[in-house]
């Protein structure tokens, strides 16, 4: 003889397995959508990283004795200069560094490790690896190359009241 109130002592576990039934569903739609904008937003702060450093090393390999701080169609064209001067208009420049071996290989490591050629982005395990080596240790030599030539990066920390500087 079947109990009557059975479906009733029962009606919990009913819920329960429809609303997990629910809630995996409703999961997989979202975990994809959510994925895919976490992805695309962590590779955006990555190749942002990246060309800040590939940017900074260019600078630097300019800057460099020996290195042409002038373009060709600047060289060639002095009428553009002489308006400059009548319009007030001055021409910036960076001071050179020094001559150092040892500061232009580091140099020239950093713009090799975050050329962006030579950059993966392929979105398998080995190929973000390796990017997040390279940029990691492109953070390091350019480290080092701004200890070499004196330069020091601040960047404001949104902490707490105010926001403190710390040295990036």
């Amino acid at each position: 003889m079947d109990d009557p109130f059975e479906d009733i002592l029962n009606l919990e576990e009913q819920f329960y397995q429809d609303g997990y039934k629910q809630g995996q569903e409703d999961g997989v739609k979202a975990g994809r959508s959510e994925g895919r904008s976490l992805g695309l937003e962590k590779g955006f702060q990555k190749f942002i990283e990246s060309g800040r450093l590939y940017g900074r090393a260019i600078v630097w390999a300019n800057r460099l004795p020996g290195a042409s701080s002038k373009p060709a169609a600047a060289t060639e064209d002095t009428n553009d200069g002489q308006e400059k001067q009548q319009h007030g208009e001055q021409e910036l420049t960076l001071p050179p560094l020094p001559k150092n071996p040892r500061l232009e290989k580091h140099i020239t490591t950093l713009y090799a490790l975050v050329e962006a050629d030579t950059l993966s982005t392929e979105n398998t395990d080995e190929a973000v690896n390796d990017f997040d080596d390279r940029v990691k240790r492109a953070q390091g030599k350019a480290k080092i190359i701004e200890r070499m030539v004196g330069e020091v990066t601040v960047k404001k920390v949104q902490a707490g009241a105010g926001g403190k500087p710390d040295e990036v």
